[in-house]
C-alpha cells in the first residue's frame, strides 16, 4: 500500500502546483483495490478548499460524472451509480485514480478476540486448505487499532484493501476468511471484509457516549480518563512500574546469573525437582495455596536419533499460563509474552544431535498461577516425520520468586473510545450487514447485556442510516472444564442473553457456536465450521445474483 499511497499523494502535489482541485483528500477506506457495495450508490466523501469542485467518475459503461463543490467547511460528499457485481473497475476523482475497484457484498466484522484472530492461529486443523486457496474477489480491510477520547472521528490511520492471497491471508480473521470463501463460492460475488476488532474489548467500547447514558458508571470511566495528558502520566508511570519489576526480576533469578546460565544443556539439574508438566501444580505453594509469580524453569531431555537429528525440528509447547522463552541444547528458539497464542517454535537445522537433547523453557509469571493447559499439543516434530512426545515428568525448579507485578490500564476497553476510533469513520461506506462477535469480556455484567448491544445495534443502524442493517450475533463458544460449575453457569446464562437480542431485535440472527467450543481455550480452532454458519444465515438475505 506504500507504493500506492506515495502514487495519490504525487498526484495531490501535482495538482496543487496547476492550482486545481490542489487540496482533495479522501479518507483511508476509499482507496485502491476496495470492495464496494453492489445495488448501492458508489459514495465518496472528503474535504477540499471550501468552494472548490469535486468531480468523479467510474469505468463502468455509460457512467456519468458528478460534480459537487465543497462547503464552507471543506467537506464534500457525492454519489455514483450503482456498480455491476464484479470489476475491477477504476474510480476517478479529479486527477485522483482508485484501481482496481470491485463490486460486491461488504461486511463489517467486529468484536474482540475472537473475531480478529488471525488465520495463523487456524493452521494447525486447517493448514492445508489455507495453502492452497487464493481468491482475489476476496479482500480484507483491517480498521487500524486506535482509540479516540475526544468524541466520534472521520477518518482512521491509513490501511488497505487487501486480496486474499498467500501474502496476505494470515493475517485474516480467521472467521471473515472462511465466511467470506463460503461466501463467494456460493455467489461468485466479491466479498469486501471491513475488520474492525480488538481483544478483549466490552461491548461498552463500541457503543457512543451518547447511548450509555442509562448506564452512567460507564459514562464517568470515560470522563475519568478524557485528559490526554493524565493517561500519557499513567503510562508512563505503568512502564517505569514495569521496567523496576523486570529489573528485579532478571537481577534476582539464578538461572540467568549463574555462571552454566540454567537454559544451557551443560548445566546439572539433576537435583530439581521432578514435577508433570501438565498435572503438577508447580506454580503454587501447595501449603499457602500462594501463587509463585516470578520465573520458573523447566527442563526435559530427549533422545534424538540421528535421523531426527538431520534436519529442522518444531517444537510444540501448547498453551502456557504466562510468558515463556523457549531454548533447545541452549538456543532460543522463540518467545510468547501471554497465554492463549499457541506455542509453535522452529528448531533450525544443525541444533539437535544424536543423543542426548536438553529442552528448556523459562516462564514468567506476573498474575495468577503459572501452568501449563491441559489437552494441548506439547512434543518436537522432526523433519523425517517422526515426534516425541514432551508430557509427563520435567525437571522444575523456581528462578526469581517476586511478587505479582504491576496492574495496568488498558484504555481501548474504556467506554465509546473505539465507537469513536473505529466505526464511525466507516457510517458513510455502504454495507451488505454486520456480523458480531463479543461478549466473552462482559460476561461478569452479563445482566446489562441484553440492553448493552441493542442500544449498540440502534446506534450502529442509525450511523448507517439503515434502520434494517442485519446483525448476525455469534453466539460464544463452550468454555471451562465441566468441574466449574459456576463459571460455565455464568456463561450459559451470557449466551442466554444474545439469544434474546437476537429474539428481541428485528434483523438480528443468532449464529449457533456453543458446540464449537473448546473446554481449555477460550479461542476455539474451528473458525470454518463457524464461518459456514454465518454464511448460510447470511445467504438468506442476499440478493441473487
Amino acid at each position: 500500500m506504500k507504493t500506492r499511497f506515495l502514487t495519490i499523494i504525487s498526484a495531490s502535489a501535482l495538482l496543487a502546483s496547476a492550482g486545481a482541485q490542489a487540496a482533495v483528500h479522501m479518507p483511508s477506506v476509499l482507496t485502491d483495490g476496495m470492495v464496494v457495495q453492489r445495488g448501492e450508490p458508489v459514495r465518496l466523501w472528503g474535504t477540499a478548499d471550501p468552494g472548490e469542485t469535486v468531480t468523479a467518475r467510474t469505468s463502468a459503461k455509460k457512467s456519468k460524472a458528478v460534480t459537487v463543490t465543497a462547503d464552507s467547511l471543506g467537506q464534500w460528499q457525492l454519489e455514483l451509480a450503482p456498480l455491476k457485481a464484479g470489476g475491477p473497475y477504476t474510480i476517478t476523482v479529479g486527477d485522483i485514480t482508485l484501481s482496481d475497484v470491485l463490486s460486491g457484498d461488504v461486511f463489517l466484522c467486529s468484536g474482540q478476540s475472537n473475531m480478529e484472530l488471525p488465520v495463523r492461529r487456524v493452521t494447525d486443523m486447517f493448514a492445508d486448505e489455507i495453502a492452497s486457496y487464493e481468491n482475489p474477489s476476496i479482500r480484507q480491510y483491517v480498521v487500524p487499532q486506535t482509540t479516540a477520547f475526544d468524541g466520534p472521528q472521520s477518518d482512521t490511520r491509513r490501511s488497505a484493501w487487501l486480496p486474499c492471497t498467500q501474502d496476505n491471508v494470515m493475517n485474516y480473521s480467521a472467521l471473515a476468511y472462511f465466511f467470506a470463501k463460503q461466501l463467494n463460492e456460493t455467489t461468485g460475488v466479491p466479498v469486501g471484509i471491513i475488520n474492525a476488532s480488538w481483544g478483549g474489548t466490552p461491548v461498552e467500547a463500541w457503543m457512543s457516549e451518547e447511548s450509555l447514558a442509562p448506564w452512567p458508571m460507564a459514562v464517568a470511566k470515560k470522563k475519568i480518563y478524557e485528559d490526554d495528558g493524565y493517561r500519557n502520566r499513567i503510562k508512563k508511570l505503568e512502564g517505569e512500574n514495569y521496567a523496576h519489576w523486570n529489573a528485579v526480576l532478571y537481577a534476582s533469578d539464578p538461572g540467568r546469573t549463574a555462571s552454566v546460565q540454567w537454559s544451557e544443556p551443560a548445566f546439572d539439574d539433576s537435583k530439581w525437582d521432578e514435577v508433570d508438566l501438565v498435572e503438577s501444580c508447580w506454580g503454587k505453594d501447595i501449603r499457602t495455596r500462594r501463587n509463585l509469580n516470578g520465573s520458573h524453569w523447566l527442563r526435559r531431555h530427549v533422545a534424538v536419533s540421528a535421523s531426527q537429528a538431520a534436519g529442522p525440528a518444531t517444537l510444540r509447547l501448547g498453551c502456557i499460563e504466562g510468558a515463556d522463552s523457549a531454548f533447545v541444547n541452549g538456543v532460543f528458539v522463540g518467545t510468547i509474552g501471554y497465554q492463549y497464542p499457541p506455542r509453535i517454535y522452529n528448531v533450525p537445522a544443525g541444533v539437535l544431535h544424536e543423543g542426548d537433547n536438553v529442552v528448556t523453557v523459562r516462564v514468567i509469571s506476573s498474575g495468577g498461577e503459572p501452568k501449563v493447559v491441559p489437552d494441548k499439543p506439547y512434543k518436537l516434530i522432526f523433519a523425517d516425520g517422526s515426534e516425541t512426545s514432551l508430557e509427563g515428568l520435567w525437571r522444575h525448579r523456581q528462578g526469581a520468586d517476586m511478587p505479582s507485578g504491576p496492574g495496568m490500564m488498558f484504555y481501548h476497553y474504556t467506554p465509546a473510545v473505539l465507537y469513536n476510533a473505529m466505526i464511525t469513520p466507516l457510517f458513510r461506506y455502504p454495507v451488505s450487514a454486520a456480523v458480531w462477535y463479543q461478549g466473552e469480556s462482559n460476561v461478569s455484567n452479563r445482566y446489562d447485556y441484553a440492553a448493552m448491544l441493542k442500544t449498540m445495534i440502534a446506534g450502529w443502524r442509525d450511523g448507517f442510516g439503515r434502520a434494517d442493517l442485519p446483525f448476525y450475533i455469534v453466539e460464544l463458544a463452550d468454555f471451562l472444564h465441566s468441574s466449574d460449575v459456576h463459571g460455565r453457569k455464568a456463561w450459559a446464562e451470557m449466551r442466554a442473553e444474545q439469544a434474546r437480542v437476537a429474539d428481541e431485535t428485528p434483523g438480528a440472527t443468532l449464529i449457533r457456536n456453543s458446540d464449537l467450543g473448546e473446554w481449555n481455550d477460550i479461542h476455539p480452532l474451528d473458525k470454518k465450521t463457524l464461518g459456514q454458519r454465518v454464511a448460510a444465515a447470511v445467504l438468506q438475505s442476499l440478493p441473487k445474483k
